[in-house]
């Protein structure tokens, strides 16, 4: 699975809100009403990954959450990425 280019990215991000193109991965910011309701988030979206086997980066600051998604082994975004983000949106 080859990476897509960035306006091949830029192009799917419309099907998908809240997340952007940072050059090699797409991203986006989760907040959440406190720390607890973060983790609960992050821990549903363990789940999904590891069913898709696909994890994403995970920064959490107390009650914000941002979610990182490149496939490592392609250099940059593919289409498991696009696939991995709306799992993510899913799990909201």
């Amino acid at each position: 699975m080859a990476h897509l280019d960035a306006s091949e990215v830029d192009g799917r991000l419309g099907a998908h809100p809240g997340w952007e193109r940072r050059g090699d991965e797409i991203r986006k910011e989760f907040a959440f009403a406190d720390f607890r309701k973060a983790m609960a988030f992050v821990n549903r979206v363990a789940d999904a990954a590891n069913a898709a086997d696909h994890h994403p980066d995970i920064t959490i600051r107390y009650n914000r959450v941002t979610m990182m998604l490149s496939t490592h082994s392609e250099g940059g975004v593919t289409e498991k990425d696009f696939d991995m983000a709306a799992r993510i949106d899913a799990v909201i």
